[in-house]
């Protein structure tokens, strides 16, 4: 089909044929064809770019505005965080709003943080109890921590946790000065000109940091991958980008020592000895990291993995479309829901990504912890 339009031979309507929006109307831009695929074709990257041009300049569907550009509301939903859970704690409210906004209404919008990771941050360093980025440097290995949008706004106990974990095996911890986003909602809407925007603040935040070496860390698997790749694709000319997409690692990656810094070596990791594990690797991790890394890191630590191969099913906003829940229930029963139905009442479900865990939660009623969460709990 995107041969076609791109010749211009048998469909009408290029970009805004209906004939490419049915043929890509299912990728869940999950990535994940980057790798697996023989040609290394990644569809996802299609998919945005198409969307890019046929709605360049023009009225784009209510779930662009919303999902797209999800950062934007969470950063106006967090001061109101009690008004906002308590409005999509009502099922009739929930269930006339959501559709509204391109959303299925099947669906549960996730809880708002009444604090976020940044503004605890923010606090702590002017109380003197945690290190602002712009301190002088000492002997000890510095990381910077960047709390993504998910993640700081809903889920800002895992931020925490990466932080606990990284000071504990010796490193010293800082976090941005501001806020930045990767914008990787507005690339998987299309919305190619936002991301650029975002990315391009984001690199004036990092690279300075970087370039003085300080590696980043991130906690979103999705998010990083972002700083990995689609950052070098979207800015293929600027130093600053391959300087971030060299320096960015996950947790796991810094803990097995392959970033440059390392963790002191006389501190131990809490065992996981007899630990059951049910795993679900990120898309975009398995994509462009690699779960390698996590694996011998908990196999080392004595868990007992249960690897999930596939997708959740909920893939960013795929699943939350109007539209799409169906396909994201049906991809959630190739290898996530009967892992979870089949796995003992003690087994642990890990999952970094915050759409696997919503996905588990909301399909299974199976609460899932992020790797830092699972180590912090054991310290």
């Amino acid at each position: 089909m995107l041969q076609e339009v791109t010749n211009g031979g048998l469909i009408k309507g290029g970009f805004s044929s209906h004939e490419l929006a049915d043929s890509l109307d299912f990728c869940l831009s999950c990535k994940a064809c980057a790798s697996d695929c023989p040609a290394g074709v990644d569809v996802a990257a299609y998919k945005s770019e198409s969307l890019y041009r046929k709605y360049k300049g023009k009225l784009r569907p209510m779930n662009h505005y919303v999902l797209g550009q999800l950062p934007r509301w969470e950063k106006l939903m967090v001061p109101f965080a009690p008004v906002v859970n308590g409005v999509m704690g009502q099922d009739w409210l929930r269930k006339l709003l959501l559709p509204v906004a391109g959303v299925d209404s099947r669906r549960r919008i996730p809880k708002v943080a009444r604090r976020s990771f940044a503004a605890d941050r923010r606090r702590a360093e002017k109380a003197g109890v945690a290190l602002r980025v712009t301190a002088a440097r000492t002997k000890t290995d510095r990381v910077l921590v960047w709390a993504d949008s998910f993640s700081n706004g809903f889920a800002p106990g895992v931020d925490h946790d990466v932080v606990r974990v990284l000071e504990h095996v010796g490193l010293e911890v800082v976090t941005p000065a501001r806020s930045v986003c990767c914008g990787l909602t507005w690339i998987s809407t299309g919305q190619l000109d936002g991301a650029r925007k975002r990315l391009a603040q984001l690199m004036d935040e990092f690279a300075p940091i970087v370039d003085s070496g300080v590696p980043i860390v991130g906690v979103e698997p999705s998010c990083t991958a972002v700083l990995r790749s689609d950052l070098l694709e979207l800015f293929p000319d600027d130093p600053r980008a391959k300087l971030i997409a060299e320096n960015t690692f996950t947790l796991s990656e810094v803990l097995m020592g392959r970033s440059p810094v390392t963790p002191d070596s006389e501190v131990e990791l809490p065992r996981l000895d007899g630990l059951e594990l049910v795993v679900q690797p990120h898309c975009h991790q398995h994509s462009v990291m690699g779960f390698a890394p996590d694996r011998q890191l908990l196999t080392s630590l004595g868990a007992e993995l249960t690897q999930l191969a596939g997708c959740c099913g909920l893939a960013g906003n795929f699943g939350l479309e109007k539209g799409h829940y169906d396909v994201s229930v049906a991809v959630a029963e190739n290898a996530l829901l009967p892992a979870l139905r089949q796995a003992s009442d003690d087994a642990v479900f890990l999952a970094d990504g915050f759409s696997c865990r919503t996905q588990a939660e909301q399909l299974a009623d199976k609460e899932g912890v992020h790797l830092a969460t699972l180590l912090a709990q054991r310290f």
